[in-house]
């Protein structure tokens, strides 16, 4: 994903702002009058122990670069673990050229969950890792190993198809890895999340649009925080306030604060802009404003970047939003 805002930002989003011009250390501008009150059903319990190994095992096959041996071995893991929870495990391939004109292998794994039922929820992460860290001295020719930025909304992801299996929501559930997302230059926007960017045009079902999305990037760093990002207030601004409502009753307020920060260039964009399930991004900030995350896109993006508490505090409100469902 990219911080680059002006490049990209069309007409459609020209009326948002404030924001435009946010660099890398701006501050989340304060929420007035946030919405209150939610009422919170029973739901399963996110078990971080079992997210913690899922994110562990995708490290285990190192780089998750698109081509790779590794990239490979993941995917079919992955898919395996949707088909052993009882999805209907749709692959989806093309290839593509990323920003240097090498051609890289796109895979998109999508677990349908009750295809039965009408009302669906879109539930979204990125698998792939970066080819080559951007920051830490002599680690440029480096693959990422992305435990965060990859590994940490995957492994939310499997833990929630886990609870789907034991215990069937209201609302059907597509869950989709997209591939190729992070493999841009931040001198060209549009050459990242080009998984998202062909599923959004070719979605799995045709005609197909969820009732709303959830996409989860980098949700388990240390000192990280999750302030509403801007493109999904836009798009859809009424699941920012029940995500934010919810993690907010479950006692998580320190973590889904009442801000808005800068639009961020990600794999929600797309599914907006092309396929219109209204979508929004789940997405870190360091908690003092330096960016994403401390080890976005270096070597050091391993499990000692992971903190249990952010991991549990994103996996249970998700899990809530859709338990709450009718």
């Amino acid at each position: 994903m990219s911080l680059n805002k002006n490049k990209w930002i069309g007409i459609f989003l020209a009326c948002l702002l404030w924001a435009c011009g946010e660099d890398k250390k701006s501050t989340p501008q304060q929420v007035p009058n946030p919405p209150q009150g939610i009422k919170l059903k029973a739901a399963p319990e996110f078990s971080v122990d079992s997210a913690w190994q899922y994110i562990e095992k995708q490290l285990s096959f190192g780089s998750r670069v698109p081509g790779t041996q590794g990239h490979e071995k993941c995917g079919k893991w992955i898919a395996a673990q949707l088909e052993s929870r009882g999805a209907k495990v749709i692959i989806q391939k093309t290839v593509v050229k990323r920003f240097d004109e090498i051609e890289m292998p796109v895979r998109n794994i999508i677990g349908v969950f009750n295809p039965e039922i009408k009302k669906r929820v879109l539930l979204s992460a990125h698998w792939d890792t970066r080819f080559s860290a951007d920051a830490g001295e002599g680690t440029e020719r480096k693959s990422v190993p992305g435990a965060n930025d990859g590994g940490s909304g995957v492994g939310v992801l499997l833990e929630i198809a886990r609870l789907i299996s034991q215990r069937t929501p209201a609302v059907g559930i597509d869950i989709i890895f997209w591939d190729t997302e992070d493999q841009g230059s931040e001198d060209s926007p549009d050459t990242w999340c080009k998984g998202s960017q062909y599923w959004a045009k070719n979605p799995h079902v045709p005609g197909y649009i969820a009732s709303y999305g959830i996409n989860l990037d980098m949700v388990a760093g240390k000192n990280t925080w999750f302030p509403q990002e801007q493109v999904s207030v836009y798009f859809a601004k009424s699941t920012v306030d029940k995500v934010w409502e919810t993690a907010n009753a479950l006692g998580y307020s320190s973590y889904f604060p009442f801000q808005v920060m800068g639009p961020v260039t990600d794999d929600h964009l797309y599914v907006n802009q092309h396929n219109g399930t209204p979508t929004i991004d789940i997405i870190a900030r360091d908690v003092e404003g330096k960016g994403f995350f401390a080890h976005w896109h270096t070597i050091e993006d391993d499990m000692n970047s992971l903190d249990t508490t952010v991991l549990k505090a994103v996996g249970q409100t998700v899990v809530q939003v859709i338990y709450n469902e009718e």
